[in-house]
């Protein structure tokens, strides 16, 4: 394979980050599920939070982010050595679900392919209603209306959802709705998610790759079934929740990278998920 030889030397930065996903691949699928084209010399802009003791994980996850420390200091050889334990549930902070999550037979997080994972992006800002509205459910007509603006949603791209409620994070009560804790939050969260009738209609008339927002859900706080989450990933439609930065990204002419760790068997993972904007 003569992958190398045809990479211009100005796509250097995005080269070695595709080398990265590479080395995590087959052979046949990194021919056919990478491409270097979109963009020359990307500028990253990061949409992740930092794993720490301040991330936020549904209210009644029994666990929480912990990194111990295992070693740290100079060494008997007089050498810096430092490693540390991390503990932490899949689905928590920055993060994705992967189909099985809601769907039995869903991909796992390791058999997601790259290709829903990487791609083009749109941004659809309904910030003004949702932060009026602590239980606002997005629905068709403010994608149409985002539509009637830029264009139709490219097939199979990624569509992320700004609400606002990024601004919060990591306040558990500003961005859950509730500072409480424990299997008695659950009845008193609210904040923006997914009308699930428009889940099902970006799966099937606009043909998504992945769907993510900057709140803990992509149902609204007081589902009880879940029914976003469901009409997606019955669709093996992967979710990315609490996305970061959202504010710093146009509507269109975005590639996004989104990996998760590769958990074998995961309903989701920690998830690393950058942006550049097309110049």
């Amino acid at each position: 394979m003569k992958f190398f030889e045809f990479v211009p030397v100005g796509r250097k930065l995005f080269f070695l980050l595709t080398l990265s996903i590479l080395g995590a691949c087959t052979q046949e699928e990194s021919v056919s599920t990478i491409s270097t084209e979109p963009y020359a010399n990307p500028q990253w802009i990061d949409l992740t939070y930092a794993f720490d003791s301040t991330t936020l994980y549904w209210p009644n996850n029994p666990d929480g982010f912990q990194h111990r420390v295992d070693a740290e200091g100079v060494t008997d050889l007089g050498y810096y050595y430092s490693s540390y334990t991390i503990l932490t549930p899949e689905h928590g902070g920055t993060h994705l679900d992967a189909p099985i999550h809601f769907y039995e037979k869903g991909e796992t997080v390791d058999e997601l392919p790259l290709s829903k994972l990487t791609g083009e992006a749109v941004v659809i800002d309904v910030s003004a209603l949702a932060l009026e509205d602590r239980d606002y459910l997005i629905d068709s007509v403010a994608i149409l209306s985002w539509e009637a603006e830029h264009g139709k949603i490219p097939v199979q791209a990624m569509v992320l959802f700004r609400t606002g409620y990024g601004k919060f994070y990591p306040d558990r009560e500003s961005y859950f709705g509730t500072a409480k804790t424990g299997a008695e939050a659950i009845p008193e969260l609210h904040f923006p998610g997914i009308q699930p009738e428009t889940a099902a209609w970006l799966a099937k008339s606009r043909n998504v790759k992945a769907v993510g927002l900057d709140t803990p859900s992509l149902d609204y706080g007081q589902s009880k079934d879940f029914a976003a989450h469901q009409a997606l990933m019955g669709n093996q439609i992967p979710g990315f929740e609490n996305v970061a930065n959202l504010d710093l990204l146009p509507a269109k002419g975005i590639y996004v990278i989104a990996l998760p760790m590769k958990i074998k068997g995961g309903s989701g993972g920690p998830l690393r998920i950058i942006a550049t904007i097309k110049e």
